[in-house]
């Protein structure tokens, strides 16, 4: 039997306790070895689950990669630390499972992916979403023409999120912290997904597929960044359009939905199921396994299994991001157009804004591949798209 891979775990609070619980189910198995954990404020032993044991820690992530003898590090830390982590570990020979998004800028991205490339050393974007099995299913029965030629992708989430949400961390909400670019929003973020499953989808993840791309970012939240915003991405393949919010009245899954001449594929992405509709058929309905991200950097370096998202797979995904990061500064909706809702648990509930009919028109701009102002969104500020070609 291998030996289990030594792992570092670079933010282990927030979203890093879903880290921290998939190590110890790798663990468990025998894959993977918990080695460190590196936060500024050590973990305390009730923060670690139980049969992880009492693995190093350290605020040094360098000096806990050399004193561990790590093989692989998790980074899970504020979205403008990536880059300069991910390049600490591929200097030291550290393969990474780097989250979402990569980096705050498309010239980030490119310093982090160019430093891992010529460090020669395996780098997993944590888009968990493109380790679904429904992903090739998808991409086959459109390349059998299951529903003819293919017109569009769209994409819709809409969540919800309490005020608290934004105040969670220094960096929640903002476009950018200390001069240093951050772009935490509904698109490049909490719904992040969405885009870069549709593009991956349309077979266009890579940097050099997008040929234009339009944003309106507005917010109903008293943020820097945006909480409910659209996108259209023109590619050399499908076209790709995204609604999402955090202001849901009735939250629901996110999916994605490839729009073809005689039917649709819907993709509920956290659910790993389809709904496959076409004309002179009955719906069609499947589910599938996933595969770990973690798991799958593993056997890249144990067997030479091939990795299911490399920065290169994440291009087209940054240039959403560097579109959004160069829009003008999110629009704030009128008074009017959201409502506060409070917790019901009274005093104590949490509260939440919440702007009526965001549910319907997510669904419309997945639904039609048109952006809000296209469906006559009244609090759409004029002339609201920031077209970038790329």
């Amino acid at each position: 039997m291998s030996t289990a891979v030594p792992i570092v775990l670079a933010g282990a609070r927030g979203h890093g306790r879903w880290h921290l619980d998939n190590i110890r189910r790798l663990q468990d198995k025998g894959i993977v070895r918990l080695a460190g954990i590196c936060e500024l404020n050590p973990l305390t032993a009730q923060e670690i689950p139980e049969g992880l044991g009492s693995p190093e820690q350290s605020a040094d992530f360098g000096a806990l990669l050399d004193s561990t003898g790590a093989s692989v590090a998790v980074i899970c830390t504020p979205i403008p630390t990536h880059t300069d982590l991910a390049l600490t570990a591929a200097r030291k020979g550290v393969h990474l499972l780097l989250e979402k998004p990569p980096a705050p800028s498309y010239a980030e991205f490119r310093r982090m992916a160019d430093g891992v490339a010529e460090a020669g050393v395996a780098c997993q974007i944590g888009f968990q979403s493109l380790g679904s099995h429904a992903v090739p299913a998808v991409r086959t029965l459109m390349a059998e023409g299951a529903i003819g030629d293919i017109a569009g992708i769209g994409g819709a989430g809409a969540w919800a999120r309490p005020e608290a949400y934004f105040r969670r961390a220094p960096w929640a909400g903002r476009r950018r912290l200390n001069g240093v670019d951050v772009i935490d929003g509904v698109l490049t973020n909490p719904l992040a997904h969405a885009v870069a499953t549709a593009l991956a989808l349309g077979g266009t993840p890579r940097a050099e597929d997008v040929t234009g791309i339009e944003t309106e970012l507005l917010r109903a939240n008293d943020i820097e960044s945006d909480d409910t915003s659209c996108v259209r991405v023109t590619t050399h393949g499908p076209q790709v359009v995204v609604g999402a919010t955090l202001c849901a009245e009735d939250p629901d899954d996110p999916y994605v939905v490839v729009h073809g001449e005689h039917g649709r594929i819907t993709f509920w992405y956290k659910q790993d199921r389809i709904l496959l509709q076409r004309a002179d058929h009955g719906p069609e309905e499947f589910e599938y396994g996933r595969t770990d991200l973690l798991e799958n950097l593993v056997d890249h370096l144990t067997d030479g299994t091939d990795l299911l998202v490399t920065p290169d797979m994440t291009g087209a995904f940054m240039k959403v991001v560097e579109a959004i990061r160069l829009a003008p500064d999110p629009a704030p909706l009128p008074a009017d157009a959201w409502r506060l809702l409070r917790g019901e648990a009274g005093e104590t509930g949490e509260r939440r804004r919440v702007v009526p009919g965001i549910d319907g028109l997510v669904a419309a701009a997945a639904d039609t591949l048109a952006l809000y102002s296209e469906l006559g969104a009244p609090w759409v500020p004029p002339a609201p798209t920031n077209e970038v070609s790329t």
